[in-house]
């Protein structure tokens, strides 16, 4: 075989096998992100966001008005009496504030939780401890702040014990909260992104026992506009329903719905979300985006394919005597086809081995000059050499074929 020839074809296998395991690395971890990021949430939970309702008539004229909507103390109450097999029961209130240290100053937003928030949360303590009872029953003024509000606020000094003021009070930082084993700083950045295009400009959390929030911090935020006021009344933002079993989170959505809505006749001004639902959906969406990305990327191996299939025709065409030759020498039709599809399956297998290995380095460039996470599975690499030789075997059959049902004396006549 022409050595040159080979080299300028091996090529196509070889991007071809590359380019998939490199796709399929891109979607995988994409997908990984967006399900690390749910499974986060607690694939036992259930949580119940309170949702501005419509509202019934337009604000005109000059006329004060106050709505009351949302998640309520009672709601708390309620589920956690209500509901069989539910392990916590959290309500949240989120406030956004301004936090001052000092002369620094940074926005934060204030949740205001119970002792057992920690149960259903991805947080984790690194320094200090975390809001407890005695604390939530004294309305004590203490806190406990994330790494990104001690950046900005303290700097280099050592946070707990330290006082910080919010809304005319002092509140004791009691513990840190940091990244924990499952979350990245680019987990960080995407949930503080999330919150101010939610409308919100928070560049750190504030935990504070539930007690302390509602005594601390009005539930009413007014609004002036020409010719009218309002004020909206909003008790808790959030309530998380830890069930016992993952098997009981999606019948339990119903019950928890149905309790809801007897508790909120007039309006429907709540929302469920599960987390486990959304990953179920989130690894569909996975498989289908490396389906996708994995079939565009086995084009270019077809396109090599057909480029093998044309060198070896060449092949063929110029080793006729070669062939009349052997067969004149006893070689069956049986020799021939595997001869000539030993060849192809060598020029593919070379160029598939080489194409694995490009295909980790690709994952490797994007993730550290991306800063985008990519996963190589074992399957993929399977996959990919797998496609490449039957790719190989396929395309080969035919020029393998055409060379053993050549006329043996005409092939000893061919100059």
């Amino acid at each position: 075989m022409h050595c040159l020839r080979s080299a300028l074809t091996a090529p196509g296998i070889v991007f071809g096998v590359s380019s998939v395991i490199a796709m399929l690395a891109i979607g995988e971890g994409a997908g990984k992100e967006a399900q690390e990021a749910i499974a986060r949430l607690g694939s036992r939970n259930l949580i119940v966001e309170t949702m501005e309702p419509p509202k019934e008539r337009a604000d005109t004229g000059d006329q004060e008005e106050v709505r009351s909507y949302g998640l309520t103390y009672k709601d708390a109450e309620v589920i956690r009496n209500s509901l069989p097999r539910v392990n916590v029961v959290v309500p949240i209130r989120e406030i956004d504030q301004e936090a001052r240290y000092h002369h620094r100053k940074i926005a934060v937003r204030i949740v205001g939780t119970v002792p057992w928030y920690t149960e259903t949360a991805s947080l984790h303590i690194i320094r200090g401890r975390f809001v407890s009872s005695m604390d939530t029953h004294l309305q004590e003024n203490v806190c406990v702040v994330d790494q990104q509000l001690v950046q900005g606020l303290f700097g280099f000094e050592y946070p707990v014990g330290k006082d910080i003021f919010i809304n005319g009070d002092y509140y004791r930082v009691v513990g840190v909260t940091g990244i924990s084993a499952s979350e990245t700083e680019e987990d960080r950045r995407e949930a503080l992104a999330a919150q101010s295009s939610s409308g919100s400009a928070a560049s750190g959390n504030v935990y504070m026992p539930i007690t302390t929030a509602k005594c601390r911090f009005s539930e009413f935020e007014f609004s002036f506009s020409a010719g009218s006021r309002s004020a909206e009344r909003v008790e808790l933002q959030k309530i998380t329903v830890e069930v016992d079993s993952m098997d009981r989170v999606v019948p339990m959505r119903d019950v928890l719905d149905t309790l809801l809505a007897r508790l909120h006749e007039d309006k429907k001004d709540y929302r469920i979300m599960v987390p486990l639902e959304l990953l179920r959906q989130a690894r569909r969406t996975t498989l289908i985006f490396s389906i996708v990305l994995g079939s565009i990327a086995a084009i270019s191996l077809l396109v090599g394919g057909i480029g093998i299939m044309n060198i070896m025709l060449a092949s063929v065409s110029e080793r006729t005597r070669e062939i009349g030759i052997r067969r004149a020498l006893g070689a069956t039709k049986n020799d021939i086809v595997v001869q000539f599809l030993c060849e192809t399956l060598l020029l593919t297998w070379a160029g598939g081995l080489l194409g694995i290995l490009l295909g980790l380095l690709i994952p490797f460039l994007v993730t550290h000059f991306g800063g985008m996470d990519t996963v190589v599975t074992g399957i993929s690499l399977v996959l990919a050499f797998g496609i490449s030789a039957l790719v190989g075997l396929t395309f080969g059959l035919y020029p393998a074929y055409r060379a053993a049902n050549m006329d043996p004396i005409e092939s000893l006549r061919h100059e």
